[in-house]
């Protein structure tokens, strides 16, 4: 599945344009690895997105094509959640 498709059906990013900008604009690696819109995901693929001042790692537990808003979560694991701190 398209890494865009997949942050919109889970449900982490609401929808597809902003998944693909974001993704387009370098701040989404999947692996250690930068991502395209278009990079395919898969099952155990570590994501790390960077929102703002706040970086968010999941793991991917399964893909499902479409979804109930219910069932978005189970999509996937988060491991981390950072946030960056200012330092003035």
């Amino acid at each position: 599945m398209r890494l865009d498709k997949f942050l919109k059906v889970s449900r982490i990013i609401k929808r597809r344009s902003v998944a693909k900008e974001i993704a387009d604009k370098g701040r989404i690696l999947i692996n250690d690895r930068q991502a395209k819109s278009s990079s395919n995901v898969a099952v155990g693929d570590k994501l790390e997105i960077g929102f703002g001042n706040k970086t968010m790692i999941v793991k991917i537990t399964q893909i499902i094509e479409t979804t109930k808003k219910s069932d978005a979560a189970e999509m996937y694991e988060i491991l981390e959640t950072k946030v960056a701190e200012n330092f003035e």
